[in-house]
This record gives C-alpha cells, structure tokens and sequence, in this order.
C-alpha cells in the first residue's frame, strides 16, 4: 500500500513529495479504469473533487456507469461508500438518521443513516422533495450530522457524488441554487464512442451472468489516511496572484456576461483554484497555471450559471457561455 508523508512544496523534499504524490494518484486513475471502460475525464475529474474536499454533481442518462464510478474509487482506497436512492417520498431522516426508542432498554438509540461513509452516491438527487436535499446540505457544508441535537462528525475523506437525470426527462426537477453551489464541479457523462462501448460489451459478456461488473478485482492502493495527506499536499500547492486574478476574472465575467441572468459566485472562485492546485498536483507541479485554471472553469462553474431565457431559445447552454468567456478573458504570462 502506498504512502506519502507531507513536507514543505519549496524544498527539494517537497518537490519530491509533489511528484510521489502525482505517482499515486496517477496509479489510482489507472486501477479505476479496469472497471470503469472509458469516462477518462468523468474517472479523472472526480479524483480532483475528491482530493481537493469537493462534492460533484454528476448528469447523464441511467447506465453509464456513475455507480460503478463510485464503488471503484472506494476500493483503491479502501473507502466505506453507501448508495441512496432518492424518491419523492424519501425523508430527511432516511438520509442522516435518527433517534430510536428500544423498549428492551428503555433508552433511545442513535441509529446512524447512511451518510455515515467515506464516499456517498445520491443517485437521482432531483426527484427529493426540497426538505430531504435540505437535510443533505449540512452534510456536504459540516461534514456531520446532528441528530436530537447532538453533532456526530463524518469519516474523512467524505465526499456525495449526487447524479441527476436531464432535467428534461419526467419526473425529475430542478436543485436549487443554492445546493447546486455546494458542489465543486459539475460533470457531464455522456455515451461511451464506439469502440468503448464495444470493449465494454465484450468484458461484461465474457463468463459473466448478468450485467454488472464488479470491483472484487481492483486492488487497495492506499489507506483513507493517505488520500487525507493528498488533500493536506493539494491544499498546499502555490497560487501566484496573477493567475489569483485570472480566475476571479473569469468568475466575474459570468455575471456582466450578456443572457446570463445569475453568474457565478465568490463561491465558484475558490471551487476553481482548489481544483486547479489539483490539476497541478497531478502534473508533477506545486504552483497553479492559468491552463490548470482554465481546464477546470467549465466543470467548476457550469452548474453555477442561470441563463436567460432567449439564450436558452438559441440553443446554448452555460458551457458553450463558459467557452466563450475563456476565449475573450486574457490569460496572463507568468
């Protein structure tokens, strides 16, 4: 099992750390990817999330393999990790649990939900009932849960990958505002291409019964302490004050941008520089680039815009504003 022990970025050691840790995650990547056939981008954006303490909105339509995303990374870290499916009449206390009277004792028993583990799928969050998305925004924010007024802290690393339908389809309505702004990055999954989809047909068909592909064979890379002192390295990376301002640029682009009705918030700015001390991290560098910003302003800070309504009607969506914004906001030159 790997390890990495955390230093200071600006000596020789730490430089060293930044590229062990780079290794890891890299090896992690490729363990998920026995089980997980293509989403190269899904497996790698929510690796970001995790390592910079983030929550990821995940969209897309039922059986591209979100479930076995999240079961995947657990096992190369040897992470608990606990699915809900939610339903117009789950309760918020379905969710976080509650407080138990046992006649044989005579005393109440705290009866913890399922939010108590590492990595939490919220599968299909947008056919909650507004107060059941409400009892999960405190986990998110808190990392814990009070039950009959006592707070009860989360196991860490904890992250919620909550899936969403298209909003298009039946049944299905829209976060509000201000839980879609809890989650770090929002990331599209789209259809497998061709040969992918064929790679995957041949691995599920070949001696399997049924359609579900396990993680039983993916090995346990590291401990949930190490994925820890990742986040504590990622934390760390340097942020000059000129790509600082290239974000904050971009970020309030989105809300002079015209057909955007609501922009991003100073929320949506720290959420792109922590995922960007990532994307640095993972390429063997302990200082931020405006690249590593501008790979992630689309899938940080798409499910933060709300777009007029004659946008919309022309057929665009808050990525295609997003691109142009980085194509009109200078970048600097460190």
């Amino acid at each position: 099992m790997s390890d990495v022990t955390e230093t200071s970025t600006g000596s020789a050691g730490g430089n060293a750390n930044i590229v062990k840790a780079a290794q890891i995650i890299e090896r992690l990547q490729t363990e998920i990817a026995k089980a997980v056939v293509g989403q190269h981008e899904a497996v790698e954006l929510t690796l970001i999330a995790l390592l910079a303490g983030g929550h990821v909105l995940v969209e897309g339509v039922p059986g591209l393999g979100k479930t076995l995303l999240v079961r995947a990374l657990a096992r190369t870290f040897g992470g608990s990790f606990a699915r809900i499916q939610f339903t117009p009449d789950l309760m918020p206390s379905d969710v976080t649990g509650h407080a138990l009277y046992e006649l044989k004792s005579q005393e109440f028993k705290i009866r913890k939900g399922p939010v108590f583990t590492h990595l939490l799928l919220a599968d299909e969050i947008n056919r909650a009932p507004a107060k059941t998305q409400a009892a999960l925004l405190e986990v998110m924010q808190e990392n814990q849960v009070t039950i009959e007024g006592e707070a009860f802290p989360l196991p860490r690393p904890f992250m919620v990958l909550a899936t969403q339908n298209p909003i298009e389809q039946e049944g299905t309505y829209p976060l509000p505002e201000a839980q879609l702004d809890r989650f770090l990055l929002k990331i599209v999954v789209d259809y497998p291409t061709e040969n992918e989809e064929r790679d995957l047909l041949s691995l599920v068909t070949q001696g399997r019964i049924g359609d579900v592909l396990d993680v039983e064979s993916l090995a346990t890379l590291v401990s949930a302490d190490t994925i820890q002192s990742l986040q504590r390295i990622a934390a760390g990376v340097r942020i000059d004050e000129r790509v600082r301002d290239y974000a904050v640029s971009i970020v309030r682009s989105t809300r002079e941008w015209p057909g955007v009705a609501v922009g991003a918030g100073p929320r949506g700015g720290i959420s792109l520089l922590r995922g960007a001390r990532v994307s640095a991290l993972m390429a063997q560098r302990d200082f931020v680039t405006p690249d590593d910003v501008k790979r992630l302003a689309v899938p940080t800070l798409r499910h933060r815009l709300v777009l007029s309504p004659e946008l919309e009607m022309e057929g665009l969506s808050s990525t295609d504003v997003l691109q142009q914004i980085l194509d009109q906001v200078k970048a600097p030159r460190l």
